[in-house]
């Protein structure tokens, strides 16, 4: 599956583009000027996608990595 299909299922799943959980990210305090802070672990990330949008593992792996600024 690329990126953006992970993206766009993520979507579809939650009704939240990737730039609305970037945005949520920030106000749950894992971001930092636009990036993630450096303390912040990917099974933080995916503990929150898990409870707040029951993502799984891989789909909240693709939003750690979003966050993390390895994808864009």
């Amino acid at each position: 599956m690329s990126f953006q299909a992970y993206l766009d299922n993520i979507q579809a799943k939650t009704g939240k583009s990737a730039k609305d959980i970037q945005m949520l990210a920030a106000k749950k305090g894992f971001m930092h000027d636009g990036t993630l802070k450096k303390d912040i672990k990917a099974a933080q990330i995916v503990d929150w996608l898990k409870q707040d949008f029951e993502l799984g593992r891989g789909h909240a792996m693709a939003i750690y990595a979003l966050l993390k600024g390895s994808k864009a």
